[in-house]
């Protein structure tokens, strides 16, 4: 067992190195703008992805926000089940973040979306949409790449296929966005 939690750990970190911090530098810059401007910002994603990108708008919405002195404006997309369960069931899984930015967003506002495979039909439905109506779109993805790797303005790969560890360099990312203002005078 010990040999495994090795080899696993050397994948995790070579998962990690993987992040272009340079592209994690523009993604600070779209968010700086965001907040100077006042838009929205909004995260989705599924399973694993859902829950860190509630995370991360824990720490942006709350952490971030009291070192910077003004909030952001930010929203999981994840985090209203009956509106979710509601449009899931009256239209679509493929509706239930689409359904939401159509009430919330406008254009000019800030979309991220988080997936390992990249692929999955409701969130390439929503970045679309948002693309198609003027938002900004950044997509998390995996080493498959998937659909979202192209269509979204700015994109970063993590060099694995392993689920795990692409969410974990995910959420890696998004602490870095958010101690990027935590920690440095942006």
């Amino acid at each position: 067992m010990q040999t495994y939690f090795e080899q696993y750990l050397d994948h995790h970190q070579a998962a990690i190195r993987s992040i272009p911090v340079d592209r994690v530098a523009q993604i600070v810059k779209l968010l700086k703008t965001c907040w100077e401007e006042n838009r929205q910002f909004f995260v989705f994603g599924n399973g694993g992805s859902a829950a860190n990108a509630s995370h991360f708008i824990t720490d942006l919405g709350k952490g971030a926000s009291d070192r910077l002195g003004k909030r952001f404006r930010c929203l999981s997309l994840n985090d209203n089940t009956a509106w979710i369960t509601a449009l899931g069931n009256d239209y679509s899984y493929d509706d239930v973040f689409v359904g939401q930015l159509q009430n919330y967003a406008q254009p000019g506002d800030l979309v991220l979306t988080m997936s390992v495979s990249g692929s999955s039909p409701n969130l390439v439905k929503a970045v679309q949409w948002a693309n198609d109506h003027e938002l900004t779109t950044v997509a998390l993805v995996g080493g498959k790449r998937g659909t979202l790797a192209d269509l979204a303005h700015e994109t970063i790969v993590i060099d694995s296929q392993h689920y795990g560890r692409v969410e974990d360099a995910h959420m890696t990312i998004c602490h870095m966005l958010c101690y990027a203002f935590m920690e440095n005078s942006i």
